[in-house]
């Protein structure tokens, strides 16, 4: 299904019933990788799937593709449906945008999930990694997006998804450079939201994997301590792509939190 945002179309699915699951992917991918989580939630929640601007089946909005407009685009899809409360996790960028919401629109928020995400601006020398990985955008996209994904991975699963790594490339060589683009800079240009985090009502849900190489685990562990309501799932041997490399447990994880963030 579509909404308009912005004079551009929106793509979201639901599936299911009950309370509601907003799940959101990350840079440079789709509502797709949930594919392997949906049926199974589906069981227990109605769960809301969106494609993020500029991913997936959802147009480009704007050359910046901010945080904040990004979570009014996740407002638009819940207002359309008439949804009075959710319980919100995002994968990586996913989570910035589920933070961004929490800011703007904490009153309907019943739970927060971070799958593999960070409240943390981007350091300096991240900020500067944004802008040369623009400029190979420009350049060729497809051919960045070949070293990227597979680095995503732990080590010691790289070689066991060689399969799922290909397809995740596929789909996102599906999208285009500007998007790619807009997106970059909106992760660049965002500010910190460690504030939502120390002053959360509601339960916030960390997943992490000590082997990702793109959020230093200290850095989340400090967050983890500083979140009174933190729940936590710690993957030893898993990068940044615990929905794939550690699927089973992110699964039932995510499951039993949002359970149990409706019972409160």
């Amino acid at each position: 299904m579509h909404i308009e945002f912005k004079k551009g179309n929106i793509y979201f699915e639901e599936h299911g019933q009950g309370d509601t699951l907003v799940l959101l992917h990350g840079y440079a991918e789709s509502m797709k990788i949930w594919a392997g989580f949906q049926k199974t939630l589906a069981r227990h929640h109605h769960v809301v799937l969106i494609d993020l601007p500029g991913h997936g089946k959802s147009d480009m909005i704007d050359k910046v593709h901010s945080m904040e407009l990004m979570a009014d685009c996740v407002k638009a899809v819940i207002d359309h449906l008439k949804i009075k409360c959710v319980t919100i996790a995002g994968h990586s960028m996913g989570g910035y945008v589920s933070l961004a919401f929490a800011r703007k629109y904490g009153k309907f928020i019943k739970g927060l999930g971070l799958f593999h995400s960070t409240s943390l601006a981007d350091t300096d020398e991240v900020k500067e990694k944004r802008e040369q990985t623009v400029n190979i955008l420009k350049k060729d996209h497809k051919d960045f997006l070949h070293g990227f994904i597979p680095s995503l991975f732990a080590p010691e699963t790289k070689d066991i998804f060689q399969e799922e790594i290909h397809q995740l490339i596929q789909e996102a060589s599906k999208i285009s450079s500007e998007s790619l683009i807009a997106a970059q800079l909106g992760m660049k240009d965002r500010t910190s939201t460690l504030d939502v985090l120390i002053n959360a009502s509601f339960p916030v849900m960390f997943i992490a994997g000590q082997k990702d190489s793109r959020l230093p685990f200290e850095n989340i562990w400090v967050q983890m301590a500083l979140t009174e309501t933190a729940h936590a799932l710690i993957l030893r041997n898993v990068g940044h792509m615990g929905f794939i490399e550690a699927k089973i447990q992110t699964l039932d994880y995510l499951d039993s939190f949002a359970k149990a963030c409706f019972k409160i």
